[in-house]
């Protein structure tokens, strides 16, 4: 999921409705929502991410900006939808369902199974970070986007994203350190 091969020219194209178009936005875009939000709202990531895409798609005619614009815009999109899914919830007020799969279906065929094991257990771990902590480290692995964009898509400082990014890692780095310890011991 690298950077799109002349991306002024594909968005020109996916606007126009081409399709080769679109099935390169889609193959560089939903991959990277689904992850963000298996780990954030597993229960219902497809369902959210399939709108977000829908929301993208039919809207790129009001998007202006490059790549890293794109992706930003896109989860804005998607967090957008997720916040309305958990909403939607609250109102019926029953407790939110975990899926007990947080790896990321939806990725690119090709992926090697041990790559796919080791976003698994990664995506695993960020999952068990306080949510805003979790967002912040998704946004910017998977999403690929830096601390500006973060902060704009969650409505906050880029001092409290770098904050939250930092505290994530470090307790991140401290649980790694933690198991290493314990399986050496064992």
């Amino acid at each position: 999921m690298g950077p799109i091969e002349d991306f002024e020219r594909t968005l020109q194209a996916a606007r126009d409705g081409q399709g080769w178009a679109l099935g390169e936005l889609f193959r560089n875009l939903y991959p990277r929502i689904v992850r963000y939000l298996r780990v954030l709202e597993p229960s219902g990531a497809e369902d959210v991410a399939s709108d977000a895409w829908l929301d993208v798609s039919t809207g790129l005619d009001r998007f202006e900006g490059d790549e890293v614009g794109l992706r930003a815009w896109a989860f804005t999109i998607a967090r957008r939808r997720m916040i309305d899914l958990r909403r939607r919830r609250a109102r019926r007020s029953g407790p939110p369902m975990r899926s007990p799969d947080v790896g990321a279906r939806g990725g690119d065929i090709e992926e090697k199974p041990m790559m796919q094991l080791a976003t698994q257990a990664a995506l695993g771990r960020i999952a068990t970070l306080p949510p805003d902590q979790a967002e912040v480290v998704l946004l910017a692995a998977v999403g690929g986007l830096p601390v500006a964009e973060i902060a704009k898509i969650m409505d906050t400082q880029p001092g409290a994203v770098r904050a939250l990014q930092q505290s994530a890692l470090r307790r991140l780095a401290t649980e790694a350190t933690e198991q290493t310890e314990e399986a050496v011991t064992r």
